[in-house]
């Protein structure tokens, strides 16, 4: 993706998932984009995991700046699954707290790892992208 650079720079994303109902959820995120993905730590009884276990398609947008010529952002939708498997969650979640804390030792990081039980995997699959 051509933006590449300016997605690991910014630190929120938007998910917004679809509920049984067919009602959308958006929720604000922390985040790892790597290798055309991007990873998501939660817990599987989240709304978001709930909504991605029973429909798989999501849109995002991480977006910054209120005044030209800082105005940049990255929306797209796509399909998202949920890693489960323990191991790859606690790898792939501490790699996304990092982003966020110095260390994992900090007391609300082991909180937060210590709560994800799964990793919600982002493929986007169309991308809009705008910069003004």
């Amino acid at each position: 993706m051509k933006n590449e650079k300016f997605l690991k720079s910014q630190k929120i994303l938007r998910l917004a998932t679809i509920d049984s109902s067919g009602d959308p959820h958006i929720v604000p995120v922390w985040y790892r984009y790597t290798n055309g993905k991007f990873y998501v730590g939660t817990n599987t009884n989240t709304r978001k995991a709930k909504n991605i276990k029973k429909n798989s398609k999501i849109s995002f947008c991480v977006d910054t700046g209120i005044r030209s010529p800082d105005i940049i952002g990255v929306m797209g939708t796509g399909r998202a699954k949920l890693i489960l498997k323990t191991k790859m969650v606690k790898s792939i979640a501490k790699k996304i707290l990092l982003r966020y804390f110095t260390s994992l030792k900090n007391k609300s990081a082991q909180e937060l790892l210590d709560q994800t039980d799964c990793i919600i995997e982002i493929t986007p699959k169309k991308v809009t992208d705008w910069r003004y």
